[in-house]
């Protein structure tokens, strides 16, 4: 089975062709534009797919040797996301399907960034159930994964996502939009025998009805707060131990929800996806919590936005008689 990925719902143009779960050809254009504004700006981010999708797509299917007859699905993701930005990728896709008559399905991103973690294994999953951390610049969540189409949301963020908060604390530190990969590097330089004392605080939820919960709106501030105290001087040549100082809070927050819903519901397994599952702290503390074997990952260039999750999430509904026309709505969850 050939499906065709199509991916559009923030700042990523991406399209992808996967034959049974392994990728055949993916290209990602991700849109520099948005450094100019600490941020992705929707109008830009609209035009930039327009000008981009139909050439991916093109590129796509000459790598991949594949002609549209050839495919036996278009998926497309249709929620959630920027409204503009879903509208390039949906009315391509179904350009696609009345051009050449190819079936076509809507795909929810975040239950795309799920089955990135399923790619390259035709889709064969773990026994039992998973806990999925799923982490970056819009969304970040805990669910428990038991089987395609039988996923239960655990915790989310109440404010800021996990990749939301890299970046703005980027932003104070004057590192270029996105951020996370610049405050990695630079908390890799601390050296702990040399760096001065720096701690910032992890949100904890005590209501019985937010267990997994994460909040990194007040973990920002105190940022904030601390840059503006100790002056410019401090800040430049105590950076990189800032930087590790602000990272250890953001991943102790994700791994330390991620060990509680795993203890209160037996579960032994995890699995982190998105954006910020790149990160290698992050991996590392969560290889350590759960056990290196108990523990997976899509490859990073899976991570971020990208045509070959929706199109194993495609063949996944297709697998699951689950396929439904595209549905543009962009605040819909799983």
């Amino acid at each position: 089975m050939v499906t065709l990925g199509i991916e559009s719902s923030c700042d990523e143009t991406s399209v992808a062709l996967l034959r049974d779960g392994v990728v055949l050809s993916s290209l990602t254009h991700s849109q520099g534009e948005h450094a100019l504004y600490g941020g992705v700006v929707p109008e830009v981010a609209s035009r930039a797919h327009l000008e981009k999708i139909d050439g991916l797509a093109r590129r796509v299917m000459e790598e991949a040797g594949i002609v549209p007859s050839g495919i036996d699905l278009i998926a497309v993701t249709d929620s959630p996301g920027l409204a503009g930005a879903l509208l390039v990728g949906v009315s391509f896709a179904l350009g696609m399907h009345a051009a050449h008559g190819i079936p076509v399905t809507g795909v929810n991103h975040l239950e795309g960034h799920i089955c990135s973690l399923f790619i390259d294994n035709g889709g064969r999953q773990s026994a039992g159930p998973l806990l999925v951390l799923l982490a970056s610049g819009g969304h970040t969540a805990v669910y428990k994964y038991a089987s395609f189409g039988d996923c239960e949301l655990l915790g989310c963020t109440v404010d800021d996502a996990a990749g939301e908060a890299f970046d703005k604390v980027g932003k104070l530190l004057g590192f270029p939009y996105p951020a996370g990969r610049a405050i990695e590097e630079e908390a890799a330089k601390a050296e702990s025998s040399k760096r001065p004392e720096i701690t910032f605080p992890v949100a904890r939820f005590s209501s019985p009805g937010k267990p997994c919960c994460f909040s990194f709106s007040g973990l920002k501030t105190a940022v904030k707060n601390f840059i503006l105290s100790k002056g410019e001087d401090y800040i430049n040549n105590n950076r990189p131990a800032l930087c590790s100082a602000f990272q250890k809070a953001v991943v102790d927050s994700l791994a330390g929800n991620m060990e509680a819903a795993a203890r209160s519901l037996g579960i032994k397994t995890a699995a982190a996806a998105g954006g910020v599952a790149c990160n290698g702290f992050l991996r590392e503390e969560l290889a350590r919590r759960f056990g290196e074997g108990n523990v997976f990952f899509p490859r990073p260039s899976l991570c971020t936005d990208n045509g070959a999750m929706i199109a194993m999430a495609g063949q996944m509904m297709r697998q699951n008689s689950r396929l439904r026309f595209p549905s543009m709505d962009p605040g819909r969850g799983i």
